[in-house]
């Protein structure tokens, strides 16, 4: 192991980063963002960038989230091939009775719940198709249904924020800083309140000419023709009602969140080994286990960054920030953690948030607004650019094969006008919340 100091040591530290953050995005060869990320951080560990105590610090950080992840993952995985999902998205369309800007509210309804239960991932991944598939079932020309397709990805992401389990940002965050399930909810769920009704109003505005006042429901299939296993069905609402009130008790009692996610996502997998709907192996197979080696090789990368003191500047930025007011706080770390994540991926960029936040030692008030901040941005900034999030580049990937085919640019123009007035008014409802509830 070389030992680097001083300018060196930064240099070294910032190309590693650079080059596994192209390498976790471009994806050269289908080059798994796993394998990305563990080659960063064993160049990092033989250059001396980071050491062996450090791969036990950043494994005490992620391992509750990556495991969580991948167990909320299964979850969707084996719901959705069962049909809960499509059973759920068909309830909705139905419910609004041919009325097409009701069926769009309702879409976002369901969107948002999904997103906070199951992530923003599986949100995004599962629910994004079935719509698309649903609109055109009803006749639905591609520039009708390109509204509802768009609005069920942006919400996943903008209404991530309710739950730890909402998004591996927020695990990643509540874990760092030892935030319990209710306390967590207690102050991000209303504001996720304020965010969701804020992305409405945005989504209706820019989509509203597109939209055809009506449809015919009644050529939407009946929703219990989309369970393919109703005993599975059944015993999916109960796992999930359990594993709520399991989060809701975790807190008190000292346990992980990923000790009842992967309990119920256990559960579910030996239900499903009695089905014929579905594989349990192959949802364990297609479970992302490739987020394990990713987030512990790219935090590493990430702590090289820490270790080369290149975080001190945003911690000296922080605490400097701090002094200005509880709003001016939560916009500049907001906006800062939204536009990180934008160029550079919200994944690495919610932690370095959280060593500045951690490096600048403020407490009180200012240390409350600048974590939760640094998670709203984290969440929301990905939708300025499609590199924001690895979900948001799989998303692209799974319209191109539908033959919905999004530019760059045509992404970065709408993702910019959308999420620039729902993260101001959503950083603005944290900072007043977190005055309220201080």
């Amino acid at each position: 192991m070389l030992s680097l100091t001083g300018g060196a040591l930064s240099i070294t530290a910032a190309a590693i980063f650079v080059v596994t953050l192209v390498l976790v995005v471009a994806q050269p060869r289908g080059l798994s963002i796993g394998w990305s990320a563990a080659g960063g951080a064993a160049l990092a560990l033989s250059l001396g960038v980071v050491d062996l105590a450090n791969v036990s610090a950043v494994w005490s950080i992620v391992w509750n989230a990556t495991l969580t992840f991948v167990a909320v993952i299964i979850i969707s995985l084996v719901l959705d091939r069962i049909g809960f999902f499509k059973w759920s998205a068909l309830h909705m369309l139905h419910a609004a009775r041919g009325n097409t800007l009701r069926a769009f509210i309702y879409v976002l309804v369901l969107g948002a719940l999904v997103a906070a239960l199951f992530a923003n991932d599986g949100a995004a991944l599962i629910l994004t198709p079935i719509v698309y598939e649903q609109m055109r079932a009803l006749g639905f020309e591609r520039r009708e249904a390109l509204p509802f397709v768009m609005a069920a990805g942006f919400i996943a992401d903008t209404t991530s924020l309710p739950l730890v389990v909402s998004n591996l940002v927020n695990i990643v965050s509540a874990n760092f800083f030892h935030i319990g399930f209710v306390t967590y909810a207690a102050t991000m769920a209303p504001v996720d309140l304020v965010a969701f009704v804020s992305s409405v109003g945005v989504l209706y505005v820019f989509y509203r000419r597109s939209l055809p006042a009506r449809y015919d429901h009644s050529a939407l299939m009946e929703p219990r023709s989309a369970v393919r296993d109703a005993r599975l069905f059944r015993a999916g609402w109960v796992v999930l009602g359990v594993l709520l009130a399991a989060y809701l008790v975790s807190e008190p009692l000292g346990l992980p969140v990923s000790v009842p996610a992967s309990a119920a996502a256990a559960v579910l997998l030996l239900l499903a080994a009695r089905s014929d709907a579905l594989s349990s192996s192959k949802a364990l197979r297609e479970a992302p286990w490739k987020i394990v080696t990713f987030s512990l090789g790219m935090y590493l990368v990430v702590f090289g960054l820490r270790n080369a003191g290149l975080t001190a500047y945003l911690s000296s930025v922080l605490r400097s920030g701090s002094h200005s007011g509880v709003v001016p706080l939560a916009l500049m770390s907001g906006f800062g953690a939204a536009v990180m994540s934008a160029v550079m991926n919200n994944m690495p960029t919610v932690l370095i948030g959280a060593l500045s936040i951690h490096g600048a030692h403020v407490a009180g008030i200012a240390h409350t607004t600048a974590v939760y901040a640094n998670v709203v941005g984290a969440d929301l900034g990905p939708k300025f650019t499609p590199i924001g999030s690895l979900a948001t580049l799989l998303w692209l990937h799974v319209l191109e094969t539908k033959g919905i085919k999004i530019s760059w640019g045509q992404y970065f123009r709408q993702g910019v006008v959308l999420t620039v007035p729902v993260l101001a008014i959503t950083l603005l409802a944290l900072a007043g919340w977190v005055m309220v509830v201080r």
